[in-house]
C-alpha cells in the first residue's frame, strides 16, 4: 500500500515548439487542471471529472491519468491498488496547450507523491515516463518543471534543461473553437525538407533560446519556422492567417504545438486593436515558473 492516502497535483498548461524548436522548445503557461488522486476505498478504480472532458473522458482504469500513475506504480516496482481519481480540468482538450502531457504528468506526480516514502522516483525517471505516454518530451518536461524547457531524446530516453524565460515576456493565447489531432497535423509533414529549410530552421531554433532568455527584442526573427508550421496550414487556415496577421504587425505569433491555437509572445500582453479575433477566445496565460505540484490531502 501507498504510505500517503491521498494527494492534490497541479499542473500547468505548456505550448511546444515555440516556432523553430519542433519537438524540442516547450514553455508552461499559468493555466491549470487540479487533480486529486487517493487509495479508493473499494475494490476498483472510480473516476471524476468535472470542466474540459466532463462526459467524454473514460470513467475508469482507461482515463490517462490513471494510467500514467498505474505505470508509476509498475516502474517503482510497487503493487498496483485500486485508486479514486478526481479532475478538475481548465486546460482546453486538443487545442496545442499539452492537455494529454498534463494529465500524463499529474498521474505521474500524484502517483510518485503517494509512493514517495516507501519507492521514491527521481525527475530523470519521472520525465522519461511521461514522454513515453505523450510521445516526446517538449511539453511534460516544461509541464513537469516549469519554465522554458529544452528536451531532447538519447538512446532510448528523454532529457531536459529547465531555463528561465525573460520576465517581459507576457504571453496570449487565441485558443480556437475549433479542436484539432496532433496525429493528423503530423501527418501532413514532409519526410523530408529542403538542407535550406533546415539550416534556416535550426539557426532560428538557437536563436529562440536566446530571445526567450535574454533578448526579448529579437523574438520576431527568432520565431520563424520553415520546417513543420508551413506544411500544416491546410490543417486550421484560421490559425495560419492569425499568426501571419500578428506576425506582420510585429508581434512573435507561432502556432501552439500542434494547433490550432495561436501563441503570441508580447512583452506587454497587448495584441492588435484591429486583429479580427473572430472563432477564437484570447487568453493572456503568464509563465508559469513552478511547474507541477503535489501536495498531501
Amino acid at each position: 500500500m501507498p504510505a500517503r492516502a491521498g494527494v492534490r497535483v497541479r499542473v500547468p498548461a505548456t505550448s511546444a515548439n515555440l516556432g523553430p524548436g519542433f519537438d524540442t522548445l516547450g514553455l508552461a503557461l499559468g493555466l491549470y487542471d487540479d487533480v486529486e488522486l487517493a487509495v479508493a476505498d473499494g475494490p476498483a478504480c472510480t473516476v471524476d471529472v468535472e470542466g474540459e472532458g466532463a462526459g467524454r473522458l473514460p470513467r475508469d482504469e482507461r482515463h490517462l491519468v490513471l494510467r500514467a500513475a498505474q505505470a508509476t506504480f509498475d516502474r517503482a516496482g510497487a503493487p498496483r491498488v485500486p485508486l479514486r481519481l478526481r479532475c478538475r480540468n481548465v486546460i482546453p482538450h486538443s487545442r496545442g496547450l499539452g492537455s494529454s502531457a498534463a494529465a500524463a504528468v499529474a498521474g505521474i506526480v500524484a502517483a510518485r507523491a503517494l509512493l514517495a516514502d516507501t519507492h521514491p522516483l527521481d525527475d530523470d525517471t519521472v520525465l522519461d515516463l511521461a514522454a513515453g505516454f505523450d510521445g516526446h518530451a517538449d511539453n511534460v518536461a516544461a509541464c513537469l518543471f516549469g519554465g522554458l524547457v529544452v528536451a531532447w531524446g538519447h538512446e532510448g530516453t528523454w532529457h531536459a534543461a529547465r531555463l528561465t524565460p525573460h520576465p517581459t515576456l507576457r504571453p496570449v493565447a487565441l485558443v480556437s473553437a475549433r479542436s484539432s489531432s496532433t496525429e493528423a497535423t503530423r501527418g501532413l509533414l514532409p519526410d523530408r525538407v529542403p538542407h535550406a529549410d533546415a539550416a534556416f530552421t535550426a539557426a532560428r531554433a538557437a536563436l529562440a533560446v536566446h530571445a526567450l532568455t535574454s533578448a526579448p527584442e529579437l523574438l520576431l526573427a527568432a520565431t520563424e519556422d520553415r520546417l513543420h508550421q508551413p506544411y500544416r496550414r491546410p490543417a486550421y487556415p484560421e490559425t495560419a492567417t492569425a499568426v501571419d496577421r500578428l506576425r506582420a504587425a510585429g508581434i512573435a505569433a507561432v502556432v501552439s504545438g500542434a494547433g490550432p491555437t495561436v501563441l503570441a509572445l508580447t512583452l506587454d500582453g497587448r495584441l492588435p486593436d484591429d486583429l479580427d479575433t473572430t472563432g477564437f477566445t484570447v487568453r493572456a496565460l503568464p509563465v508559469d515558473t513552478d511547474g507541477a505540484r503535489a501536495e498531501t490531502l
